[in-house]
């Protein structure tokens, strides 16, 4: 389990724990955490889910697959060295006091 802090682009701050296996777009959503949309479901086949992952910590996750990759290209919001796929990023206890900025837009 890992708490997650989600900073929507009004500013509002939401921390959740979330169970090891969930994604961050699983998270955001079954929390009702604006900014984060997941059309597809996490299945890494829109952009909807975009986020800025806490520079310090970048290095932490896996690198995005290439997949992950392609759909960034897609992205609304400016896309940045930090930005990635809330649908691809598991939580595990290792990824605990982790931050993501969410975008103003994401379609």
């Amino acid at each position: 389990m890992a708490n997650i802090t989600y900073i929507e682009s009004s500013g509002q701050t939401t921390t959740i724990s979330l169970n090891d296996g969930w994604s961050l777009m699983q998270g955001a959503t079954a929390n009702g955490i604006d900014g984060i949309v997941g059309e597809c479901g996490g299945s890494c086949a829109c952009a909807t889910c975009h986020c800025y992952v806490d520079d310090a910590r970048l290095g932490e996750l896996p690198a995005p697959s290439a997949g992950e990759l392609d759909m960034l290209e897609n992205v609304a919001a400016e896309r940045r060295p930090n930005s990635r796929l809330a649908c691809q990023i598991k939580a595990t206890a290792a990824l605990e006091g982790l931050i993501v900025h969410l975008p103003e837009m994401q379609e």
